[in-house]
């Protein structure tokens, strides 16, 4: 203190800084004092591991294998959707972490654990079972096993996936409370896609000059990552507790059908699933024809087609920050997700109109809109499965959220790629009628079916959002809330 009674210069800039934090930081107003900054940050990074395999599987290997390996795409297409098969598995997964009997009295580190070794087990193998796939191993071995080998690594790294990312969700709940839940899921969010761009970046430097020895090295190297990121994710973030354990000893083992039965059994759970599935195949249907819509009817580079991937995450970005200053709001998370939906119809409708007006700006603005609108819907829905069952079978409802948005987001891409060449075919030999040649068609075939999606998970979700009882009633009127869960 000086002799005038003022503070120095340097501590008043701290306390500056301090007091301007939670407000300008982004997510610093989602750390309490159970749950500092840095402590969520570090739990955070399982979400930037699990977008880092996600880019490696979905976007570098999959190049990788066609490309440089000659692998057939249809095989290629079909390794890549492998991991879809153990989706369903979430909500058991989640289960299990809720009931999980541990000497320590742990629940969720032991499953991301294993999801982590499983990861690394499966990257570990997964560049030699490729190059055995493709032909080009040292040692000649017959077609079949090395096609076993791959879709055995694919299937072992997208279980471990699976399980690291629904229980460490799971712990993530557990550890944030009520008010800040909300930011932290945001949070959760935005480290994912971190994790997918950066690594998207740091794969393609890494695999610019093409070798198989480069191929293991850069695969395994990925390994180490996810081991060494989930690691320091895990440290010291679930306290042990023997208490726990002791009660728990001599009870009877919860079985998963009669808790599933129990969850599935409420409609609202119903309703809420069906407008999960919905709403994703809705906004991931176009994720494979984007690019090519941008090159093959707007005429754009594969430079400028490149960077609708930025302007989707930087879209994506604005809506898990608008997200988070919402829920921070009290704000419904099913009517926010609901917003998501009706914001999607313009972002879609941008797209569709840019090709009759020739406007590549409005393009872009349509992918931007796209990405907010998918953005807010995602974390609106995940904050809602996050508050669905409070209490010990948190792990379950998140397990079936993720389950069918993995399940849904893999089946529309694949359906979005599939319908564009049926539809293109035929309209390219006539089959639609004079109005329908071009290559266009195609394309708005898919742009339409995910606006009326979009519809259809509106009426999904509309009885949902902001309903605050069960109340019976009292009208004779039929409307949506009495639809069938």
């Amino acid at each position: 203190m000086s002799a005038s009674g003022r503070q120095p210069a340097g501590v008043r800039m701290i306390q500056a800084w301090a007091r301007l934090g939670p407000q300008y930081l982004p997510f610093a107003d989602a750390a309490t004092d159970s749950l500092p900054l840095g402590r969520l940050i570090r739990l955070s990074l399982f979400q930037v591991s699990v977008g880092m395999v996600t880019a490696l599987i979905v976007g570098t290997l999959n190049r990788v294998m066609i490309v440089e390996l000659g692998v057939a795409a249809w095989l290629v297409a079909l390794m890549v959707a492998l991991p879809l098969l153990v989706a369903p598995l979430r909500a058991f997964t989640g289960f299990r972490s809720d009931t999980h009997r541990s000497a320590f009295g742990w629940r969720r580190v032991p499953f991301i654990w294993t999801g982590t070794m499983l990861q690394f087990f499966g990257l570990a193998i997964m560049p030699f079972a490729l190059l055995v796939l493709s032909g080009k191993g040292a040692v000649p071995v017959p077609a079949w096993f090395g096609s076993a080998a791959a879709a055995f690594a694919f299937l072992v790294v997208g279980l471990g996936l699976q399980t690291a990312q629904t229980t460490g969700l799971a712990l993530a709940t557990d550890l944030a409370d009520d008010a800040t839940r909300p930011r932290v899921v945001a949070l959760m969010y935005v480290m994912l896609l971190v994790g997918m761009v950066g690594s998207s970046f740091a794969f393609s430097l890494l695999l610019a000059e093409f070798s198989p020895q480069r191929l293991v090295q850069v695969v395994q190297a990925a390994a180490l990552v996810v081991l060494g990121l989930n690691g320091v994710a895990l440290w010291k973030q679930e306290a042990r507790d023997p208490a726990r354990a002791a009660a728990v000893r001599n009870q009877p083992q919860p079985a998963f059908m009669p808790a599933w039965r129990r969850f599935i059994r409420n409609g609202r759970a119903r309703r809420f699933l069906w407008s999960v599935g919905l709403g994703t195949a809705a906004f991931n249907m176009q994720d494979i024809v984007l690019e090519p819509y941008g090159g093959e009817i707007l005429g754009l580079t594969v430079g400028q087609t490149s960077a609708l991937t930025a302007l989707l995450a930087t879209g994506s970005l604005a809506g898990f920050a608008l997200s988070a200053r919402q829920l921070a709001a009290s704000a419904d998370p099913l009517r926010l997700a609901a917003y998501g939906a009706v914001a999607g119809l313009p972002a879609f409708s941008a797209v569709l109109f840019a090709a009759p007006l020739e406007a590549p700006w409005l393009f872009r603005l349509g992918a931007f809109g796209i990405g907010l609108a998918g953005g807010i819907f995602s974390v609106g829905t995940l904050s809602a499965a996050m508050r669905m069952e409070q209490g010990e079978f948190v792990g379950l409802a998140l397990g079936a959220w993720g389950a069918v948005q993995a399940t849904a987001a893999g089946l529309s891409v694949a359906a979005g790629g599939a319908l564009r060449d049926l539809v293109s075919g035929l309209a390219s030999r006539g089959g639609l009628g004079e109005a329908l040649v071009g290559p266009i068609a195609g394309y708005s075939v898919v742009y339409h079916l995910e606006m009326l999606l979009l519809f259809i998970t509106l009426v999904a979700i509309g009885p949902l959002a902001g309903r605050r009882s069960a109340a019976p009633r009292t009208t004779g009127r039929f409307g949506l809330s009495d639809l069938p869960g």
